[in-house]
């Protein structure tokens, strides 16, 4: 409530108190916010290093969020050691639950070749699962550019790997995005 003023008035020192409280209690909700707290600088100074801390925690008990947030981290070398093989790691497991920003992180991963082997067929199918399951209007320019993406990626694919990334991507979502790689 203090950290969007909803019934309080905004005070962001006060919603850290809380999260804090709650994130040490295992709360992978509280952790996961207690880590954007940090990496922002909301009432408390900025830290990467405690960012991680907390997004860490939670990833680890399953928040996508959280998940995302660690990929990035690694995919930035931000208060860690670049590793793009750690980055996938994490995006997958939020790509996994159906996080369509991770699954377009994902996607770039395999464009590039940076942790995976590059593979436009997997590209296109997370580009694919991205777009299909983010369809609210909240998201429409992410949607919009992520269309473009896959598009572009077509471009340069043949036929039958058009035709292998549709069928991966019914298969995918068929098995709620496990073992998609």
């Amino acid at each position: 409530m203090y950290d969007i003023g909803l019934g309080a008035p905004q005070d962001y020192t006060a919603a850290v108190k809380w999260y804090r409280l709650a994130a040490e209690q295992g709360s992978t909700k509280a952790q996961s916010k207690l880590g954007s707290m940090y990496d922002i600088g909301l009432g408390v100074p900025q830290n990467d290093m405690e960012a991680i801390k907390w997004w860490r925690l939670a990833a680890e008990q399953g928040d996508a969020f959280a998940q995302l947030n660690l990929g990035a981290k690694y995919d930035h070398g931000k208060a860690v050691p670049r590793d793009f093989k750690e980055a996938v790691k994490w995006y997958r497991l939020a790509a996994e639950q159906g996080n369509s920003f991770a699954q377009e992180k994902l996607a770039w991963k395999y464009i590039l070749g940076e942790g995976v082997p590059q593979d436009d067929v997997l590209a296109h199918m997370w580009l694919s699962i991205a777009v299909s399951d983010d369809s609210s209007s909240v998201h429409k320019a992410a949607t919009h550019q992520r269309i473009q993406q896959r598009d572009a990626i077509a471009r340069r694919m043949t036929a039958e790997q058009i035709s292998k990334a549709r069928e991966l991507t019914r298969k995918c979502k068929a098995n709620k995005f496990k073992g998609c790689y």
